[in-house]
């Protein structure tokens, strides 16, 4: 459907295009014709100036006489204009259609086929055997044997121990001292005081004054135009294709590790068949419509608020100090020294010899005998039976099955779109120019020159 609507696109355009210049050419002619019919009569007592290039048509108001009156009567006059009308007409158009057509083409397949075989292979059969061998023991026994040991006996003595003590005793002694006892004395002094006052003072301050002033400027302004433009679109596309391939079978009796590498076995593979994806790739041209960023200088008028400085002048009442000299008496305290006497008690120590008895711990060391069970180990020798497994080779045979890939030829019917020549009629809407009569007022006021209304007959 898509391509069907890009395809009437070019022969509408062409359509369009040459219905309009038909109508240009109509009305040209038209407009030529009513510029150069003789005029009505305007009122105009010289020529009107027309200047519309007639030749010596009576275009202007030079070949017509005036009435009494001027000929500017407040009554109607007729006027020819051109009125747009549309018809639809039928056109015949070459078009491209698809059709579907059906083809048959043939192909190779590689179907399975299940086939059994016979495979011989080696087994090693395990043989056990029995054997006797003799080994050593170590048996543990217990025997009791006396054993001689040294003991540290504690023995205790007394011992007289003599030693000195500080006994503390006390004393009385007299003691003299010094104390500062405060007298008082009256005593005048002079001082200074700050005395505040109040005094006006003329000041001058200055003071912004806001106004508003206007002023043009111009800013940039984007817009958005669309644009079309054809683009290259690669489209993915592919088929499925099968593919043959060897698979190894693992036949059971070969890669056995207990075989010690004792046979040899034929590479046993099977042939499978696998459908693999084949890509391909297909260029296109699609219509792309994108957005071109347009930008235009736009004038704007904007205010702005200033400021000025204007100086003024006011009156401020200021605080100020004075100094003042004043006296008073004040109470002055002096400490004057005076000595006492005082009974202290000291404590005092004198040394003194006392004797004690202390108990002396020694250690005498003393023999003595125990019984000491020991464990000791005889050797004895023994007989045990063990097996022994060993291997024998035996050839073995069995039925494996295998599967082969053979090829069939098959039919496919596939279908197909092929492009076809098709004439069609389409129905286009054509605008013509058509002349009608109209009637109009005519002003008294106007003048009759080439720049007057239609109505006074100088225009077409």
């Amino acid at each position: 459907m898509l391509r069907r609507i890009m395809c009437l696109l070019p022969v509408v355009a062409l359509l369009v295009a040459g219905a309009q210049a038909d109508a240009w050419a109509f009305g040209h002619r038209h407009k030529k014709s009513a510029c150069c019919t003789t005029a009505p009569a305007c009122g105009c007592e010289s020529d009107c100036g027309c200047t519309s290039g007639c030749g010596s048509s009576d275009c202007g108001c030079g070949g017509t006489a005036l009435p009494a009156d001027g000929g500017c009567g407040c009554g109607t006059t007729t006027v020819t204009k051109m009125v747009p009308t549309w018809e639809t007409q039928t056109r015949t158009v070459t078009c491209t259609e698809y059709k579907q057509e059906e083809r048959t083409r043939n192909y190779t397949v590689m179907v399975p086929e299940t086939r059994t075989k016979t495979v011989n292979y080696t087994v090693c059969k395990p043989v056990t055997e029995t054997k006797t061998r003799e080994y050593t023991v170590q048996v543990p026994y217990t025997e009791n044997v006396e054993q001689k040991y040294t003991v540290m006996v504690p023995t205790y003595e007394d011992k007289t121990v003599s030693y000195t003590v500080q006994v503390p005793y006390t004393e009385n002694v007299e003691q003299k001292y010094t104390v500062m006892v405060p007298t008082y004395e009256e005593k005048t002094v002079n001082y200074k005081v700050q005395v505040p006052y109040t005094e006006n003072v003329e000041q001058s301050y200055t003071v912004n004054v806001p106004y508003t002033e206007q002023r043009q400027g111009s800013r940039t302004v984007t817009k958005r135009v669309p644009e079309t433009t054809m683009k290259t679109v690669t489209v993915r596309g592919g088929h499925w294709e099968t593919q043959t391939m060897e698979v190894p079978v693992n036949s059971g009796g070969c890669g056995n590790s207990a075989c010690g590498g004792c046979c040899e076995c034929a590479p046993c593979t099977r042939t499978c068949c696998k459908r693999v994806w084949v890509p391909t790739c297909e260029t296109k041209e699609v219509p792309c419509t994108t957005y071109k960023c347009v930008t235009e200088e736009v004038p704007y008028t904007y205010n702005v608020c200033l400021s000025r400085c204007e100086t003024r002048t006011r009156t401020v009442c200021v605080n100020k100090c004075k100094t003042e000299d004043r006296q008073r008496t004040v109470k002055v305290c002096k400490m004057v020294p005076e000595e006492r006497t005082r009974t202290v008690c000291v404590n005092k120590c004198r040394t003194e010899s006392r004797d004690k008895t202390v108990k002396v711990c020694k250690m005498v060391p003393e023999e003595r005998t125990r019984t000491v069970c020991v464990n000791k180990c005889k050797t004895e020798t023994r007989t045990a039976d063990y097996q022994v497994c060993s291997y024998v080779n035996e050839t073995k045979s069995k039925e494996v099955n295998y599967t082969v890939c053979v090829p069939e030829q098959r039919t496919q019917t596939y279908n197909v779109c092929v492009p076809v020549q098709v004439e069609k009629q389409i129905e286009v809407k054509v605008c013509k120019m058509v002349a009608q009569e109209v009637e109009v007022p005519c002003g008294c006021s106007a003048p009759c020159g080439c720049g007057a209304a239609p109505a006074c007959g100088c225009g077409g």
